[in-house]
């Protein structure tokens, strides 16, 4: 397909056959899905679509892809055609403009046959329409040699205008060919080889060499002998290669560095991560921006309106003022070409298409036109704290001992804390591991509902609780003040108790992400504030606020989150963003003018944001935000440079300066140039 208006051509034709309830062609992926009852028969699809002059490459029948002579094979002829009567022209003069008569008729029937084709299927005002029109009537004026050179150059600028769509599309279609057709299954020990990836089950294990790219998502094997090695650069833009941990989650896609390793399969049949990536690609077509539905709106009616006053033109001068039929019906053919608003058309599609593609090629997923072209509006960002601006894992900061010392404390803490999956447990078991700190059995275990746990460790009754669970005997002035110093400084703190003496204080913290302040930093830079809105408590809220240099809101409930977003919108400084991953974060980021999740956060998160992070990077926000700009300029650019070629072309034509040569040059090759234009959204810049 050489721009959008074929996809629709397709989808008008198709819709029309009985039992087809919808249809949707995806110019960037070049894919077409019908939803169709029993009654019809498959065939009879392709055969419409071959009808229309595609073809379909899934098809039984396509065979394999033909030759790029095979597929010019009709202006292969038309130019052979004109070569041969330009030699005529120029041995025998007298018999020239005859010469050009058999290029031009041959070169016009296949235009004929699809505008008829396209006008049976509802498509009236096609391109092939016209020049069908144009090129009869330069053949009824006499104009042989004018005739034959207009069906050659747009036959050549089709050519060009496939490449170039070609090339624009490359962003996306990158990316599906990323993951591998098949791989290598581990059944009950043995190996299974070029099992096919859509037989692949969560669940399932495979094996992939070095070399070679994840078919699917996967988790490394846990009870794989070491840590992995893999190149994400392909999904990610980052160069050097990642160790993955066991149990970590590897995206489709990645490519295998050093070693065999055994994964396990994460992800259903067509739900990785690339095929969300083309997914959401594809649904973007159908979620256009304002002023992409604004363009199609005009584009409606622009065409009949430049034929009527291609009519006009050759009736009226002619009758008012005695003028040449001949010279005004030959301007009246070059407006109808000029009428086809191709590059005004593929305008908008190519800067959004390759605006996601790059977008996605970087880690931000961007759900349409309109949320792509929301992002560049945006004024204040607001932040969830847990899972976005901090790893969202707790890590034990410090360990103050009063009676004993450090390893004790810690010893004691982990053994009462082993089994539970409580973060903070966690935390304290992960420190005591660090430091190989041999964790004794403990016995008797038992929760302490909202305040901690108990157990017996060699011999001594143990508790870690909340300093508000310690009973009245143990409060100490000096204490309460070591406690309230830890947790002005953003930390929760527990208390560790044997044989009802205090051991020691055991701190820990969420820790910031190692990018968030350089996201902030960025978005700073651009003019976009932030703010961090989170259920935790003040003085952790406030440490990590000062840290980043942002304003906070804490202790808030998930309404009250929504309740903050309405007093940032009102506050009347632009577009507000959430970012969160949480459950709790949803109705805030349905509440924004746009939602934006992280990639691991929960599916509620990741299905009412209008954007997300795959790769949890936090600078992307910036990158996000920048690209949203520059496409909305470079769509400026396009619709500019589309008008302006048409009616710098209708001009000169009404003054007799240009011909039809140039309304060919105006129609391909401003539809080149605005395709061209786009494309460099597919060149990251810093």
């Amino acid at each position: 397909m050489d721009c959008g208006s074929c996809a629709a051509k397709v989808e008008k034709a198709l819709i029309a056959i009985q039992g087809v309830s919808r249809v949707r062609v995806v110019y960037s992926t070049e894919r077409l899905l019908v939803t169709m009852d029993s009654s019809v028969v498959p065939s009879d699809i392709e055969a419409k679509v071959k009808e229309l002059g595609f073809s379909l490459e899934g098809s039984q029948n396509s065979g394999e892809e033909p030759s790029f002579w095979q597929a010019h094979r009709e202006l292969a002829l038309l130019a052979g055609l004109s070569v041969l009567a330009s030699l005529v022209y120029l041995l025998l003069p007298g018999w020239g403009e005859l010469a050009f008569y058999l290029p031009a008729l041959v070169g016009v029937i296949p235009f004929i046959r699809k505008s008829i084709t396209q006008a049976r299927n509802g498509s009236w005002f096609g391109i092939e329409t016209l020049m069908s029109v144009a090129a009869i009537g330069a053949l009824i004026l006499g104009e042989t040699f004018e005739a034959t050179l207009v069906l050659l150059l747009f036959s050549i600028g089709q050519m060009l205008e496939n490449v170039a769509a070609r090339k624009a599309r490359q962003g996306v279609q990158s990316l599906m060919q990323l993951t591998p057709d098949a791989a290598t299954r581990i059944e009950d020990g043995q190996r299974v080889e070029a099992v096919p990836a859509e037989f692949l089950q969560p669940g399932d294990v495979i094996e992939v060499r070095p070399g070679d790219r994840l078919p699917v998502d996967c988790i490394l094997d846990k009870n794989a002998s070491s840590v992995g090695v893999f190149d994400e650069s392909a999904l990610t833009g980052e160069s050097i290669p990642v160790n993955r941990q066991r149990g970590e989650k590897v995206m489709a896609g990645s490519l295998v560095v050093g070693q065999v390793v055994r994964l396990t399969v994460l992800s259903e049949p067509g739900g990785n991560a690339i095929d969300r990536i083309v997914q959401l690609i594809e649904e973007a077509e159908e979620r256009r921006a304002p002023i992409a539905r604004l363009v199609d709106r005009f584009s409606g009616w622009y065409t009949p309106l430049v034929i009527g006053l291609s009519a006009v033109v050759m009736v009226l001068p002619p009758l008012l003022l005695g003028a040449s039929w001949h010279d005004w019906a030959y301007k009246a053919l070059t407006l109808l070409l000029i009428a086809c608003p191709c590059a005004l058309v593929v305008s908008i599609p190519a800067a959004v298409t390759s605006g996601l593609a790059a977008a996605a090629r970087f880690g931000a997923l961007i759900k349409g036109g309109a949320a792509l072209e929301q992002l560049q509006q945006v004024k204040h960002l607001a932040f969830d704290k847990t899972g976005t601006l901090t790893e969202g894992k707790p890590e034990v900061t410090v360990v103050q001992p009063v009676n004993g010392n450090e390893h004790n404390t810690l010893r004691l803490a982990a053994a009462v804390e082993q089994g539970s999956s409580h973060p903070l447990a966690t935390a304290i078991i992960n420190r005591a591991k660090q430091l190989d700190i041999k964790i004794s059995e403990a016995t008797d275990v038992v929760v302490i509902a909202g305040s901690g746990v108990k157990g017996v460790v060699d011999g001594q009754a143990v508790q870690v609780t909340s300093p508000k669970a310690l009973p009245d005997s143990l409060q100490q002035v000096d204490l309460s003040k070591r406690i309230n110093a830890l947790e002005s400084q953003g930390n929760t703190v527990v208390v560790v108790q044997a044989d009802q003496q205090v051991q020691g204080l055991i701190a820990m913290a969420d820790t910031l992400r190692s990018d968030a302040l350089e996201a902030v930093q960025q978005l700073k830079a651009m003019g976009i504030s932030s703010t961090m809105l989170t259920g935790d408590n003040r003085r952790a809220a406030a440490a990590i606020a000062a840290k980043l240099g942002i304003d906070y809101r804490a202790e808030l409930m998930p309404e009250d989150k929504v309740s903050a977003i309405r007093e940032l919108q009102a506050s009347g400084k632009g577009a507000v963003a959430m970012v969160g991953d949480g459950i709790n974060d949803a109705p805030a980021l349905k509440s924004a003018e746009l939602g934006i999740a992280m990639g691991r956060g929960s599916d509620v998160a990741l299905e009412t944001a209008d954007a997300a992070l795959t790769h949890e990077r936090l600078p992307e926000l910036a990158g996000m935000i920048w690209l949203s700009q520059r496409t909305a300029m470079i769509v400026r650019q396009n619709i500019a440079l589309a008008l302006g070629i048409n009616t710098l072309f209708l001009l000169t034509t009404l003054f007799g300066i240009t011909g039809l040569m140039g309304a060919v040059i105006s129609d391909v090759g401003g539809t080149i140039l605005v395709t061209m234009n786009a494309m460099r959204l597919l060149q990251r810049q810093s």
